[in-house]
């Protein structure tokens, strides 16, 4: 017999047992949760959400109809912020007592945010071009307005029935023709906006809006569809200079759009706007609701306009 297995079998020796690491865990007291660690991390994810809204690009909701044909109710875009560089309206900064106000109380806010005080001029700021599609906080109020560049510095603007004239020479028009927008919860078609006859049945059997079009060709080649309705309040206007260091906005829905060609007591930007109250230029669309789901889940297809997504806002260029 081998001298192991001898010791292996003599009277009082136990072979060596290796440690059961389920019975140690099992004696182990369970782990505490660090909720300072916690805290800290939604802190910093808060944090880094807010930066990227301020600095990078931030998602924003059309709630009218002051751009169509382009933009309708429901589009959800990405305006980028550092197209035009930072001011003092780029800062996204929560307001908690207006969520409270707003989400418990259900009081009408203009706005979720705080705004800083005006500040004069842009960090790294650059100048917009003619057409582009820009965020603009009219002054004196904390809401975000979306409109089209027209007017530059310097430039001389003036509307004369519904044409726009650049330093005393009209921007190009196009004939009037025709769009048919699908009529649903949130673009509604309504006849008091748009006339009895601007509802219609399609092809298909689907009601739609009926919209008169002509196409404004800017000094810079750029183009874009306006709706066309006839006579309104805006469609003579100036002639007014431009300051320095200011913008002229206008809607494409120019007859339902309320911009720098009114006063800011009727809603409009009163005027030529600071190019530090623009918050940013529109790229392109992410999606579209119709408004017409509800909270069962067969209906949430409906939910949806299709086609839209992914849509550019930058404006066309004449080649």
């Amino acid at each position: 017999m081998s001298e192991e297995l001898a010791l292996d079998g003599l009277p009082g020796t136990e072979p060596d047992q290796e440690a059961d690491p389920d019975k140690e865990a099992a004696t182990k007291a369970p782990a505490k949760t660090d909720w300072w660690g916690e805290v800290k991390g939604i802190v910093w994810l808060v944090l880094a959400v807010l930066g990227f809204h301020s600095f990078i690009a931030k998602p924003f909701y059309i709630p009218s109809e002051s751009m169509l044909p382009g933009l309708e109710v429901g589009d959800q875009l990405i305006v980028t912020k550092y197209a035009y560089g930072w001011s003092f309206v780029s800062p996204t900064i929560p307001n908690p007592v207006a969520i409270f106000r707003s989400l418990v109380l259900r009081q009408e806010i203009e706005s979720w945010g705080v705004q800083l005080p005006f500040i004069h001029g842009r960090l790294f700021g650059r100048m917009p071009e003619r057409g582009d599609v820009v965020i603009v906080t009219p002054p004196g109020r904390n809401t975000d307005y979306i409109k089209r560049l027209i007017g530059l510095p310097g430039d001389t603007i003036q509307v004369r029935g519904g044409t726009v004239f650049l330093n005393g020479t009209a921007v190009k028009r196009g004939p009037i023709h025709d769009t048919l927008i699908p009529i649903d919860a949130n673009s509604q078609c309504k006849p008091e906006d748009y006339g009895e006859s601007a509802r219609v049945t399609g092809a298909d059997g689907k009601p739609y809006c009926k919209l008169p079009l002509v196409t404004e060709t800017l000094p810079n080649g750029r183009h874009y569809d306006t709706v066309e309705l006839g006579y309104s309040d805006g469609d003579n206007y100036g002639p007014v200079v431009i300051p320095p260091d200011h913008v002229f906005l206008m809607g494409d829905n120019r007859d339902r759009s309320a911009d720098s060609r009114f006063p800011v007591e009727q809603m409009g930007l009163g005027g030529p706007v600071p190019w530090e109250n623009l918050g940013g230029r529109a790229e392109f669309i992410t999606f579209s609701k119709s408004g017409n789901g509800s909270w069962n889940p067969f209906s949430w297809g409906q939910s949806f306009r299709s086609g839209r997504a992914g849509t550019s806002l930058h404006a066309a260029r004449d080649k």
